[in-house]
């Protein structure tokens, strides 16, 4: 893997983060914003290990203080609160999309549509589940997915036109 793809992933990643929708404090603080866009995008087309590891260091960089996360915010304190479980469902949907990169999901607009999909209810799944842990189930629906299917949707949409477009035009047919 050349090395400058791999950090123009995270520089990407870190900026789609800083745009973000508030929604009013009936969401728990938790903003819409371009990260779930920007890891689908890396771990589809930097594939296996490559997508997942970048968000993973995305994610590291942030615990540890640079402010690449949401409102340039960083540490351990967002991992603890309600965005935590998605900070970590980005490295596992991440990893599912790089997988299903390697499958060839990206050649094709419906599966490219599918994984996007995938990818996203896997990040969901993970905040939801912090969120339920922090708050119970029926104010996690309210925080964390109520108001924003509406966007994940949309997200999803043109994800998939991104990912089926940069993957025909720019990462190579893999041999087996």
């Amino acid at each position: 893997m050349p090395v400058l793809p791999f950090f123009l992933s995270i520089a990407f990643t870190a900026l789609m983060a800083q745009l973000t929708i508030h929604l009013p404090e009936a969401t728990g603080g938790i903003p819409i914003t371009g990260q779930s866009l920007a890891v689908l995008l890396v771990g589809m087309l930097l594939r296996q290990p490559w997508g997942a590891l970048a968000v993973s260091t995305y994610v590291l960089i942030g615990l540890l203080g640079l402010p690449v996360f949401a409102d340039g915010r960083s540490g351990w304190a967002v991992l603890a609160g309600g965005s935590g479980g998605f900070l970590l469902g980005f490295i596992a949907g991440a990893a599912m999309l790089g997988w299903l990169g390697e499958l060839g999901w990206g050649r094709h607009l419906g599966k490219a549509l599918a994984a996007m999909a995938i990818g996203t209810a896997i990040i969901l799944a993970f905040g939801l589940l912090r969120l339920a842990l922090l708050y119970g189930w029926e104010k996690a629906l309210s925080y964390g997915f109520y108001p924003f299917w509406p966007g994940a949707l949309v997200k999803i949409v043109v994800g998939a036109i991104l990912a089926w477009g940069a993957t025909m035009a720019f990462v190579p047919v893999k041999e087996n």
